[in-house]
């Protein structure tokens, strides 16, 4: 049976599952992948949910447990974050009696999100999901989140950018040591793996904004460059 979006009882679980999802979060150490990303992705679920004429009940839950996996320590576990995530939804849901054809939806979701796994998703809303997912990877939130994460993974030996081809115009990108080259193994792809019409639109709109952020970036390496010659 299709739940409706409208109901109030639906939406008096969503808001039950994100006070529970935001206490999951509530120590998590990660400023890039926890509670402000997990309520960004969810509003970003519900508009594109809204404009796809998907079923917002069953996206707002994917969404809201869609990286639960993460707030799990990686001391404690080496399993993939969406592994975990489906099975920590499933618990919360059975713990709430949510109907079997419902589990099934939301779970498909949760498990074809990650950009790493390369899954495709089957149902409207797993697409909805993915491409709320994605857009936080993209524009000024992105770029935030880029610069906090290549902070806090990187190591001794990564750098800023690699010098002589920062824009990874002669050399093959690798973001574990350059972290500029994450725009151009990821970042800069994304908008062409979006999978509704309401995801390329303001995808396409967040990789100009990125794309502008680079061409300045280039401007200022320039300069730096030609003013640093003896």
């Amino acid at each position: 049976m299709e739940i409706s979006a409208t109901d109030s009882d639906e939406w008096r679980l969503l808001a039950r599952f994100y006070s529970e999802v935001e206490r999951y979060f509530s120590e998590v150490d990660d400023p890039a992948h926890g509670w402000d990303h997990v309520r960004r992705v969810y509003k970003l679920t519900l508009y594109l949910a809204e404009q796809e004429g998907a079923n917002r009940f069953i996206a707002g839950l994917a969404a809201l447990m869609h990286d639960l996996g993460r707030s799990v320590p990686e001391t404690v576990h080496q399993r993939h974050h969406a592994d975990l995530s489906v099975e920590m939804a499933a618990d919360m849901m059975n713990a709430h009696a949510i109907p079997a054809e419902t589990q099934e939806a939301v779970l498909h979701a949760i498990a074809v999100h990650s950009f790493s796994r390369g899954s495709e998703p089957r149902t409207l809303e797993a697409r909805v999901v993915r491409d709320a997912d994605r857009l936080d990877g993209l524009g000024a939130i992105g770029i935030t989140r880029w610069a906090i994460t290549g902070a806090v993974r990187r190591t001794p030996r990564t750098r800023s950018y690699y010098p002589g081809d920062p824009f990874a115009e002669r050399h093959t990108p690798n973001d574990k040591q350059y972290m500029l080259d994450h725009f151009f193994i990821k970042l800069l792809n994304l908008r062409d793996t979006m999978a509704t019409e309401s995801g390329r639109m303001l995808a396409a709109e967040r990789t100009a904004f990125m794309q502008e952020f680079l061409d300045e970036l280039r401007h200022e390496l320039t300069l730096s460059d030609e003013v640093g010659q003896p």
